[in-house]
């Protein structure tokens, strides 16, 4: 069959316009895959969350590999070596109240990252992260919000919290994390659900309400059971993510001489003070002009690593006081780490990923074995050493 030099042309010319159109679709798919990899939950005073782009890093070479980290069989959490006694479980981030009734807290003490910000009314909570060790009693136990649940999901755990405002279910569902709750959203507009039963009072078979303090003081769970639960609901005990990478601890004498540091929150009930102890290179950890003690064994909280991080933080203007807390983008950081401050930066470019620990010139923050301590406030005259 003859064809003539006009249907050729033709011919030709659908077949560029289909090589654009797939193009165009092709690039619009790598288009939208990487917003959303780079897209931050944000509230507003409403509670509802919005999409919103943040500033990535400026690509940079990639960074040589540091010869003084630590590799092989560690938690990932803890840097510890793995055996019976240290875990590498998936990590359960756990809400826990910090008010001065909730005081000493019980558990926390083992946690592997107890990371620290404020409430409304200046309160402060914590975000305990619990992957190298099992303890039994954690607690008390509040309800959670959006920046926790934000701090939280980077760690890519199991969220352990009791409830939240209304208006921030939404929130939480829309981070995509795994969650343990004793109440659920009773406006439905979010898919979270009630999945392990309060006791009202005494000891329950999920979880137990202390009597010798009053509510909402006196919520408290037990991780062996939250695993259970976890698993029955179909939840992976394996996995999570880690923003840290850890070095061995500075010989005896390469440490230095900051031995005080403070961070100032709102008030002085929430004041806290770290005293650095050369002997055996930790942050003894105070609150409110007391030492920060575990409630079953009477011990003092002490951290081998303390981590300061500066972002936006304001209150909402709703009738309840909210913050807004910025967890995404860049912001500055100061490392306390073996009696000495190492000024830098963190950074992570969504909620999705784990935060990143930089020095001032781009280099990845090593930290000691053990136990670490994280805050977010928003001044450098916040913080004191």
């Amino acid at each position: 069959m003859k064809t003539d030099k006009k249907e050729i042309v033709n011919m030709f010319a659908i077949s560029i316009m289909i090589l654009i159109l797939v193009l165009s679709l092709s690039f619009m798919g790598c288009k939208a895959k990487t917003a959303v990899e780079t897209t931050a939950a944000n509230v507003t005073a409403a509670g509802e969350t919005t999409a919103e782009q943040t500033s990535a890093p400026e690509t940079t070479a990639e960074e040589s590999p540091n010869p003084n980290e630590i590799t092989g069989n560690i938690n990932m959490f803890s840097g510890q070596e793995i055996s019976d006694s240290v875990l590498n479980s998936r990590p359960f981030a756990i809400m826990i109240e910090n008010s001065p009734d909730a005081r000493p807290q019980s558990g926390i003490i083992n946690a592997d990252v107890l990371f620290e910000a404020v409430d409304e009314g200046g309160v402060t909570r914590f975000v305990s992260v619990f992957s190298s060790k099992n303890p039994d009693l954690i607690g008390p136990v509040r309800s959670t919000r959006p920046y926790y649940a934000e701090v939280a999901r980077g760690f890519d755990p199991v969220l352990v919290f009791w409830g939240t405002a209304p208006q921030f279910y939404v929130v939480v569902a829309n981070l995509g994390l795994d969650y343990l709750a004793p109440l659920g959203d009773s406006t439905g507009n979010s898919s979270i659900t009630a999945n392990f039963v309060d006791p009202g009072s005494g000891e329950g078979k999920d979880a137990l309400r202390d009597a010798t303090r009053a509510a909402p003081h006196n919520a408290y769970v037990r991780l062996p059971r939250m695993k259970e639960i976890a698993k029955s609901i179909g939840y992976s005990l394996e996995g999570g993510q880690s923003p840290f990478k850890f070095k061995e601890d500075a010989p005896a004498g390469d440490r230095g001489d900051i031995t005080d540091i403070t961070i100032d929150f709102s008030s002085a009930d929430f004041k806290v003070e770290y005293k650095y102890d050369s002997a055996t290179n930790t942050y003894l950890r105070s609150s409110g002009g007391k030492p920060s003690l575990d409630r079953e064994s009477g011990k003092q909280m002490a951290f081998n690593n303390v981590i300061v991080l500066f972002t936006d933080i304001k209150n909402s203007g709703d009738e309840a006081g909210h913050m807004l807390i910025r967890t995404t983008q860049t912001g500055e950081a100061y490392y306390f780490i073996d009696g000495k401050v190492i000024e830098g930066t963190w950074g992570r470019n969504s909620v999705l990923e784990p935060f990143s620990f930089k020095d001032k010139d781009g280099k990845t923050i090593l930290i000691n074995r053990g136990k670490t301590y994280v805050s977010m406030v928003s001044g450098t005259e916040q913080l004191g050493y």
